[in-house]
């Protein structure tokens, strides 16, 4: 992803279409996705970032300015080289295609792309390309400064031979990213080259990750990735870090989808963290969970990458949407340059798994949220096989304050309210599952009948529930506005039930065993 990005599987025994959806985030996604290893070509501007650290014990003599001793160098990809590692980290195979140099520079960066499997076969070397670097001089833990050492555009000669690599860099490809920083590398040529490749297979995935998203009009890309700088640029519009930027974003979406020839826009929103538009109507956001000190690097390339393997592998867009956020969510609190390898991602969503809160963990977290002048959103329900109708809702939810909390339904008061055969899930795996929602802040559970004692305790700002009620249908609403609060009723999502996504999977044929089966 460019500077400033703050950021149904298929195969064997893993479930496809329909059912990957109703499943959700589950922890076994990142494993499936690696199991599937769809091919990915990335073309596009590469960067070499270098990390390097020390101590500091004095000031310089020519100035007040600190001495950093250098003790360590360390050194990463980035740019689309960046992206190229993230894809293979998730288990994708990955064709780094696109311009590099033979200095050090560019030599250290194809042998970092190498040692993690990445082919460079497509990957044109020229000793006139000068390797842009980006060095981070950290002193004491700090960063002190940034030294970037750019270069004029590549020789027209190197471009055109990077033109004629295309073709088959593309071919067979399960996806193309494209990561345009404007080095001058991919020029009309490369564009044609890309254009006339990809056009051979309407099925393949197209993302375009570049500074100027309308370039790539003519591409009709499935998907482009602008930060929200870059989709303000694209629309004539100034974007006020303090506004509600995703809302002014949405307003625009058929703007900016005109502006970009994409099938669908997520704006990257850096804390705030993404809104998908698409030219359907869908519409998604997830949030962010950033670190306090900003040291990280790579999340944006993280962020492209696990969106495209997700994508490339099935995964519907919104899940692949919030499966990209979370990775990029393990990256950010990471110092230096890293990438969210399989294991990473499975280790982090299966740490939401017994995350519900107790009643009094639960009150003292919204309590601090209060005193910060955040408003507090409740909402509940048995959340037992997630789908789609469910992350739209919950969405729509955390629209309507600052913070989030979802009570469950515990395993007797599901089974009460939906029979003997339910809940298809326990409570410790609904709540994990849950809680690895971006959108969701807080996951407690409850075991009475009604939300009332809850909401006589958390006095929530807004009570939101979704389906086909009214307000004065719900036993809660005398409570919600006794303590302040309102009752929001959200969209109600038809034929999108937990009952008929369950009904559908019984019906489901089940497979004979093998003739060789015990």
């Amino acid at each position: 992803m460019t500077d400033n990005h703050d950021v149904g599987v298929t195969g064997s025994g893993t479930p496809t279409g329909e059912l990957s959806e109703v499943r959700g985030l589950a922890a076994w996604v990142p494993a499936a996705i690696a199991a599937e290893a769809p091919l990915v070509t990335v073309v596009g501007d590469a960067i070499l970032d270098g990390w390097w650290s020390g101590t500091i014990e004095r000031l310089c003599r020519e100035a007040p300015a600190p001495v950093v001793d250098i003790r360590r160098r360390d050194y990463a990809a980035g740019g689309a080289a960046g992206t190229a590692m993230s894809l293979a980290a998730l288990g994708a195979s990955v064709r780094r295609c696109g311009v590099s140099g033979t200095a050090d520079a560019g030599g250290r960066l194809r042998t970092i792309l190498e040692e993690a499997g990445v082919s460079t076969e497509d990957l044109v070397q020229d000793e006139r390309v000068a390797t842009t670097t980006k060095y981070r001089i950290v002193g004491a833990g700090q960063v002190m400064l940034r030294i970037d050492d750019t270069h004029e555009e590549p020789p027209t000669a190197a471009v055109e031979v990077l033109s004629g690599r295309i073709p088959g860099a593309v071919a067979g490809a399960d996806a193309v990213v494209v990561c345009d920083y404007s080095s001058g590398a991919l020029d009309d040529g490369v564009r044609e080259a890309l254009l006339e490749a990809t056009t051979r297979d309407p099925d393949r995935l197209v993302v375009v990750d570049a500074h100027d998203t309308a370039a790539w009009s003519a591409l009709g890309p499935d998907i482009v990735t602008p930060n929200a700088q870059e989709a303000a640029a694209v629309l004539d519009l100034r974007l006020d870090p303090r506004s509600d930027r995703a809302a002014r974003v949405a307003a625009r979406r058929d703007d900016l989808l005109a502006a970009t020839g994409s099938a669908a826009v997520v704006v990257t929103l850096d804390r705030d963290g993404t809104v998908l538009l698409g030219r359907d109507g869908e519409e998604h956001r997830t949030w962010a969970r950033p670190a306090d000190e900003k040291q990280a690097s790579g999340a944006g390339d993280t962020f492209v990458a696990s969106l495209t393997v997700a994508r490339a592998a099935g995964l519907p867009l919104s899940t692949s949407l919030d499966l990209a956020q979370a990775a990029a969510d393990v990256v950010v609190h990471r110092p230096g340059t890293s990438v969210c390898t399989t294991a990473d991602l499975t280790r982090h969503l299966q740490s939401f798994a017994d995350t519900a809160l107790t009643t009094a963990e639960l009150l003292r977290r919204v309590e601090e949220d209060r005193a910060d002048g955040k408003r507090i959103v409740l909402t509940n329900g048995c959340f037992d096989v997630l789908h789609r109708g469910h992350t739209r809702y919950l969405n729509q939810a955390k629209q309507l304050g600052d913070v989030l909390v979802v009570a469950l339904n515990d395993d007797d008061g599901v089974r009460r309210l939906k029979g003997p055969d339910r809940p298809i899930n326990p409570i410790a795996d609904r709540a994990g599952i849950i809680a690895s929602l971006s959108c969701v802040d807080y996951v407690s559970v409850f075991s009475t009948d009604t939300l009332v004692p809850l909401i006589d305790l958390l006095k929530p700002d807004v009570y939101a529930k979704g389906g086909d009620y009214t307000a004065q249908m719900l036993q809660e609403t005398p409570s919600v506005e006794a303590n302040g609060g309102r009752v929001s009723i959200l969209d109600y999502v038809p034929e999108r039930s937990t009952a008929a996504v369950v009904s559908r999977i019984r019906s489901l044929p089940v497979p004979l065993p093998a003739d060789d089966a015990p």
